[in-house]
């Protein structure tokens, strides 16, 4: 029998995927990892994909690890547990390594490992009233999904600061206050949103959303400001003789939408 801990749909170009354990508030358990990863997999042989929404089933997006599994995990070995969590970091990071654009559509609470799926997304879009938050230290946990470093690109240290010590939750608009989510809407409006803004992305280059993608993955690190500037000039070079850069300009002159 297949899998529903994740679901995949598409039409149009946009990849849908949705965490499919409600009734446990979508919590991260390595049933759902292992389907996602098989989603990703899908995703990869998808003709014409422009863009990717991941949202949650029910009142959460996701309430993190599952604590359970966990705690199984650590009484087993605790060699056993790192393992999972490394497991749990590498799906992640094909998240992030998605090369169209990531939407998070925040349909309730994401916390911990929750964030942490927020923060491998492009832009976050929330519902009114979703909290967000850490949560680790509360149950003793260190971050090992990526939070100590993705949160921190997008905040300010005292910010990022205040969502892992106090492992307090902050509600959306706040949040989007601080930068960190993108737009909040009404619940009943959040697909539709997530799914307006996906439209807008497709109606551009993909060749050129893909190269700026790229662009901002290989220009974190130790490379220096004017290397990062090389590189840009250097995706150019070969984006120069790709058909979505004639297309656009043969549009322009005609005074009519391109057609990519």
């Amino acid at each position: 029998m297949e899998d529903s801990s994740v679901n995949l749909a598409y039409e149009d170009g946009i990849a849908t995927l949705t965490l499919n354990r409600p009734d446990s508030l979508n919590a991260m358990s390595g049933r759902m990892m292992r389907s996602l990863e098989r989603r990703l997999d899908e995703i990869e042989r998808l003709s014409g994909l422009r863009v990717v929404i991941i949202t949650g089933a029910g009142r959460a997006f996701s309430a993190g690890g599952d604590l359970k599994e966990f705690e199984e995990a650590l009484s087993a070995s605790g060699t056993k547990l790192v393992d999972i969590l490394r497991y749990n970091q590498d799906i992640l990071q094909r998240v992030e390594d998605i090369p169209v654009p990531v939407i998070a559509a925040a349909n309730g609470t994401a916390i911990a490992g929750g964030l942490e799926l927020l923060l491998c997304c492009d832009m976050i879009l929330a519902c009114e009233g979703a909290l967000i938050g850490d949560g680790h230290v509360r149950y003793g946990i260190v971050p090992a999904g990526g939070a100590t470093v993705r949160l921190r690109e997008r905040l300010s240290p005292s910010r990022a600061a205040q969502l892992f010590y106090t492992a307090s939750t902050i509600n959306a608009e706040i949040l989007a206050a601080w930068g960190l989510v993108n737009e909040v809407v009404p619940k009943d409006r959040l697909m539709d949103r997530a799914r307006e803004l996906a439209l807008e992305i497709c109606r551009n280059s993909p060749e050129a959303i893909r190269a700026i993608k790229s662009l901002g993955r290989t220009q974190s690190g130790d490379r220096t400001r004017q290397d990062r500037l090389r590189m840009e000039l250097e995706k150019w070079s070969h984006h120069v003789s790709h058909p979505d850069l004639a297309e656009g300009l043969r549009s322009f002159g005609v005074r009519k939408a391109p057609d990519f």
